[in-house]
């Protein structure tokens, strides 16, 4: 591998490099710019593909940078040995030859081309942590992402010093945070598949409260929020959130929205985690033997009332989660519900999951299940709690009422259209 040359990331000897200051820029600056980096692609790109070259572009950044400071640390620690600096064990990521973002950057001719490349050696070479997380946009379709196009894009992005010493990993972490919900906001259309608001993700943390060392479990993970905002509340209770580490699961359907949850743990501090693309209902990622996984905390936003959620397979589940009846094809709502209780842990376990409030009144199938749930509550006392939540029409509601208690846990609904289970 060329050494790195720290320090020389013109791309031509006539530019000069501006970049902002990130040991005084406000996170509000931070944000702002980022957001310039979508009006970029305003045009040939539609807003709801915002994400899908957004994000990607940022995380190769931030790992370009943190990958100089790196080699600038054991340049420092080995006297300026620069074999050493490219030891592996230096690297919390390796970036191959040709494959640092200043390698990029100095294209302008085929840009596009030079990033795939990029992304996909990157991807190879730390297969553990980083296969896939790239996505898989469409980077060489000169039609939408013309090489000036890029080249603006790149040199944008290039005015940010994104190393660890500029950017501390929670002002970046609320920066992607902020780009996620002003993408969800600029799609305004399914953008729940990847979004829920913070309001609600907190209040249903706030209820389950978990603490140091606790497995936390979202099925339908979407970007990440509910495993970031656990984080949030074990660091806000003076808990150690390294004790966390390993212990974070995910599981997400969609490609795009699944490589972003797991760079918003990356880029959050995140250490150690797993976040599985796939289908949770037809072939959950989490098993222990035989049975499914359980966790301390099962928590989730999943699709509202998903057809073809997978009914055909779910007659003969090998897990059991149909024990309390059989979803209606055209909603899988208590699909997901069945598949969290049985993820809870026996004694630990509690969850909480935020369900249509049609979820509550639906009779037939569904009012079956609810019912003989309501029924296994009220004989087993290994189950602790779940919040069943209704949204209203315009939007979710940000607060909630005590309605019930199952065990242990206080069971809380929504003040306005829903209730509790």
């Amino acid at each position: 591998m060329k050494f790195p040359r720290i320090g020389t990331r013109e791309r031509s000897p006539s530019k000069k490099r501006q970049f902002i200051d990130m040991n005084t820029l406000e996170l509000n600056e931070l944000c702002n710019h980022l957001w310039e980096s979508a009006n970029i692609l305003r045009g040939p790109v539609d807003a709801a593909d915002f994400k899908t070259y957004i994000f990607p572009l940022l995380f190769f950044k931030r790992i370009s940078d943190v990958f100089d400071e790196e080699i600038a640390e054991a340049l420092d620690e080995s006297g300026g040995d620069q074999l050493y600096a490219l030891f592996p064990e230096n690297h919390r990521f390796q970036i191959p030859d040709d494959c640092h973002w200043a390698d990029v950057r100095k294209k302008t001719t085929n840009v596009g081309q030079a990033l795939q490349r990029a992304m996909r050696e990157i991807e190879k070479a730390n297969p553990d942590t980083l296969y896939g997380i790239f996505g898989d946009a469409q980077w060489t379709n000169k039609d939408r992402l013309s090489d000036a196009l890029l080249c603006d894009l790149i040199e944008h992005f290039s005015k940010l010093t994104l190393g660890n010493k500029a950017a501390r990993a929670d002002v970046l972490g609320q920066s992607y945070e902020y780009l996620i919900k002003k993408f969800a906001d600029a799609t305004n259309k399914k953008a729940g598949e990847f979004y829920t608001p913070r309001s609600v993700v907190s209040l249903l943390v706030r209820i389950l409260n978990p603490r140091e060392g606790e497995t936390i479990y979202d099925p339908a993970c979407g970007t990440g929020g509910m495993l970031i905002e656990a984080i949030h509340h074990v660091r806000e209770a003076g808990g150690n959130i390294r004790t966390l580490w390993g212990k974070l699961f995910g599981q997400e359907k969609n490609l795009t929205t699944s490589a972003i949850a797991r760079m918003n743990l990356f880029l959050h501090g995140v250490e150690d985690f797993q976040v599985v693309r796939g289908d949770t209902l037809r072939l959950p990622a989490f098993h222990s033997g035989d049975s499914l996984a359980t966790f301390d905390c099962v928590i989730a936003n999943p699709p509202f009332s998903l057809e073809k959620w997978g009914d055909d397979v779910w007659s003969s589940d090998p897990y059991g989660r149909n024990f309390a009846g059989m979803p209606p094809a055209k909603s899988g709502d208590y699909a997901w519900v069945q598949h969290m209780i049985l993820s809870m842990a026996p004694k630990s376990g509690r969850m909480a999951v935020v369900l249509p409030h049609g979820a509550l009144f639906r009779m037939a199938a569904e009012g079956k299940i609810r019912q003989k749930l309501l029924g296994i509550s009220n004989s087993r006392s290994a189950m602790t709690g779940a919040c069943f939540w209704g949204s209203v029409s315009s939007g979710f509601a940000d607060s909630c009422s005590p309605l019930e208690t199952w065990g242990s846990q206080r069971i809380c609904g929504p003040v306005y259209s829903g209730g509790i289970l």
